[in-house]
């Protein structure tokens, strides 16, 4: 009985409240704008493009010539990126770990003992010690300068491709700046063709040729934060 006294009475509200409401509505045209330019409002947010569809525009609007090679730039900047990355991962060692397992070769099975767990343990740390023991028996000096010379060859080989990253930083926003420098001097060439300075062909000319630059920025900002994280 309680249940449907409860219901009764929420209908009987909603009845007396549906006609206030209509009549407010009527009284009141504000009301009724707001609410449409509510609805406006909502369908536009849901309209409204995605970062990436307004990115792939302004990439299209650019002109496929210089950003197609400012794209170029940006995927072998990554590819090589992604290389160093994995390829310092790797050769990550803990030394800690590396010189008690050295210490304990050497004392259980000797030099060759040592050689051969080196052999087996990958890494640049690893390498270096091998080259070091290779000379074990022909002097102190002959082993520190062997580590140092082999120390060098693995340094360059950690940073191989970090020489061509910092092209690629160097080259895209060049690159894009020559894009702007031939948009602009196409929008002058177009402003000659019409005999007419129109704001429309001036702005969408500079537009046009500041979309490269912008790109190019965009693709060496990308790239720097990789190579910092890489150093």
């Amino acid at each position: 009985m309680k249940k449907i006294l409860s219901i009764l009475a929420i209908m009987g509200l909603v009845m007396f409240l549906i006609p206030d409401t209509a009549m407010a509505f009527e009284a009141d045209p504000g009301l009724v704008s707001e609410a449409g330019l509510a609805q406006d409002a909502d369908q536009a947010a849901i309209e409204a493009p995605s970062f990436s569809q307004v990115l792939k525009d302004k990439f299209i609007e650019g002109g496929p010539g210089f950003m197609a090679v400012v794209l170029i730039a940006l995927i072998l900047g990554l590819a090589l990126c992604i290389e160093r990355i994995i390829y310092l991962n790797m050769a990550q060692t803990n030394t800690d770990k590396l010189l008690t397992s050295v210490e304990d070769a050497l004392n259980s099975g000797g030099v060759n003992a040592a050689k051969e767990m080196l052999r087996n343990t990958k890494g640049p740390v690893a390498s270096i010690f091998y080259q070091g023991l290779e000379r074990a028996d022909e002097g102190l000096d002959m082993v520190e300068k062997s580590v140092i010379s082999y120390g060098g060859v693995q340094i360059g080989q950690l940073e191989k491709g970090l020489s061509w990253i910092q092209l690629f930083i160097a080259l895209a926003p060049m690159l894009g700046f020559m894009g702007t420098v031939i948009g602009m001097i196409g929008a002058f060439d177009a402003i000659e063709v019409e005999n007419n300075i129109s704001p429309s062909i001036v702005a969408g000319g500079i537009k046009v040729a500041l979309l490269t630059t912008v790109f190019g920025l965009i693709v060496a900002i990308i790239l720097q934060i990789f190579y910092n994280y890489i150093l």
